[in-house]
């Protein structure tokens, strides 16, 4: 927030502007579906430009700008190669909502060019990149934030006020669940990459191959190589929403059970998944992921419960909470008038996750904490990727609670790290 002119926003448009010296200038990176979306909340925020859209789909860039400056009043500058934009030092803050692996290496770039960061969960495509992650933010001391959204929920953050209050007692057991029925991705042929696609610098960090047409937009999240499926992808939510309340950290143990049974294609990872886990003090969480079979759980797709010595409490997957005696009646309820799809892949809540870019904004101006810091983050995320590590190897992992690393797992701490492209090594 320099006060400085906002690229592609003329003179007048610019001195039409109230406080335009406190507006914060954001490049948004990664623009297609989910990130165009989140790069619109950006834009309709008090007090903040998006002035540069990135992508390696010339199609989202152009969709993507189009929109904006339908908003914005003035067309934001486009670039497929984000780090390009760092030199601007015009540019305030970065938004990032590309694939997982690069969330961490793009992170990391952006900070060491003096930007602060907000960037989609997960937080990193695998443990030890939130480990980096973490040193990084700490090093250039910027502010960053996890989009992890419904930390920022009025009505998940009074439920989860009321679980700190003592209503439900002393909780033992949370258990959490995401429901869905994707389609088959089929069987991918290798074929040149799409003329509207850098296919080079979507690969960016990870290992280069060839391109096949069942990878993108949105099947990568289902290969090992760039995602780590369902429970990365959607699960991470839903434990973060757990931890929180049950104020955990790092496990003891973590076992996974499931697999990919509804389709025969190229999906590596579950569409069917338990994950467990247990802490210090007599804790446990379980996460439930069903992705070719929509039933609901207690009325919800997606969602969470606490099971107290008092009574329980259900934090649904629309900003609403309700709270259970022990014998099962609803004793307070509360729910959003604000209309969410939490199956919804691109935009399941703009006006509450608008809540959340808020929080972001406000820390750089300096007037509020970031309510999902990269430290969150981390174990959230960290918690998952123990069920993908436990999965992959086909066993149950024991947890050192102090850091979460793995106790004595040659196999398992293989997959604790990642192999970098050449020039891509993620270096603080």
């Amino acid at each position: 927030m320099r006060g400085l002119y906002c690229p592609g926003l003329s003179a007048r448009s610019y001195a039409s502007i109230a406080g335009a010296n406190d507006r914060i200038c954001v490049a948004a990176v990664g623009v297609n579906a989910r990130g165009g979306a989140v790069a619109n909340t950006f834009a309709g925020r008090r007090g903040c430009e998006v002035s540069h859209v990135c992508d390696v789909d010339s199609r989202a860039l152009s969709r993507c700008r189009g929109i904006l400056a339908d908003k914005q009043g003035f067309s934001p500058r486009i670039e497929k190669d984000f780090r390009k934009v760092l030199l601007d030092k015009d540019v305030d803050a970065v938004m990032i909502a590309t694939p997982d692996h690069w969330h961490v290496p793009a992170s990391i770039m952006s900070m060491q060019a003096g930007k602060h960061v907000y960037c989609e969960k997960p937080a990193s495509y695998a443990p030890r990149e939130g480990e980096l992650l973490i040193e990084a933010v700490r090093k250039y001391d910027r502010v960053y934030e996890i989009g992890l959204q419904r930390r920022s929920w009025t009505n998940v953050l009074e439920g989860i006020q009321a679980i700190r209050d003592g209503v439900v007692g002393n909780i033992h057991f949370g258990r959490g669940w995401y429901t869905n029925n994707r389609p088959s991705i089929g069987f991918g042929k290798e074929v040149p990459n799409p003329e509207w696609l850098d296919w080079d610098l979507w690969q960016g960090p990870s290992p280069h191959v060839p391109y096949k047409d069942n990878y993108v937009h949105y099947n990568w999240h289902w290969f090992y190589r760039w995602g780590g499926g369902e429970a990365t992808n959607n699960g991470t939510h839903m434990v973060d929403i757990l931890r929180w309340g049950m104020e955990l950290d790092y496990p003891t143990s973590v076992n996974s059970m499931g697999g990919r049974y509804y389709y025969q294609d190229d999906q590596e990872t579950p569409d069917t998944q338990v994950i467990n886990l247990s802490f210090p003090g007599g804790k446990m969480i379980s996460y439930e992921g069903r992705s070719c079979n929509p039933m609901t759980s207690d009325s919800n797709s997606v969602g969470v419960m606490f099971f107290g010595d008092k009574g329980s409490i259900l934090i649904t997957g629309s900003n609403g909470y309700q709270i259970f005696d022990l014998n099962n009646q609803i004793v307070r309820k509360k729910y959003s008038d604000i209309p969410i799809d939490p199956r919804n892949k691109v935009n399941p809540s703009e006006g509450l996750d608008a809540l959340h870019v808020d929080n972001f904004l406000n820390a750089i101006r300096g007037t509020a904490k970031v309510n999902c810091s990269a430290e969150d983050g981390h174990k959230s995320t960290l918690l998952m990727q123990l069920g993908m590590i436990s999965h992959r190897v086909g066993h149950n992992l024991n947890i050192n609670p102090q850091n979460g690393h793995v106790l004595s797992d040659r196999k398992a701490m293989k997959l604790w790290s990642c192999e970098y492209a050449p020039g891509y090594e993620v270096k603080i």
